[in-house]
């Protein structure tokens, strides 16, 4: 009788530990349904914000790229009259 006993409380607890696994299975299934729902409600905006960065920054870039062009032969000239004049300077004594 007392082995009966035993068998039907170890056969319980077992029952008993498996439905709080499922438990724990159908909160946890539960909870990371809600967080991607939210996550997906909540990116979208951050995507909106992305988009509009990008779009300002390739303006930007382009504005960059055609004042370079616009003063690019200018530049050019400056630059090599720089390296290709020589203007000695005798050394002082210090």
């Amino acid at each position: 009788m007392v082995r009966l006993s035993a068998l039907l409380r170890t056969k319980r607890v077992r029952e008993a530990r498996d439905e709080a696994r499922k438990e724990i299975d159908e909160y946890k299934a539960q909870k990371e349904a809600e967080f991607k729902k939210f996550e997906s409600e909540h990116t979208q905006g951050n995507k909106a914000a992305e988009e509009e960065a990008n779009r300002e920054a390739a303006a930007k870039i382009k504005e960059i790229q055609a004042a370079g062009k616009k003063s690019q032969d200018k530049v050019v000239k400056d630059l090599l009259a720089a390296v290709l004049t020589a203007n000695p300077v005798a050394p002082s004594k210090a």
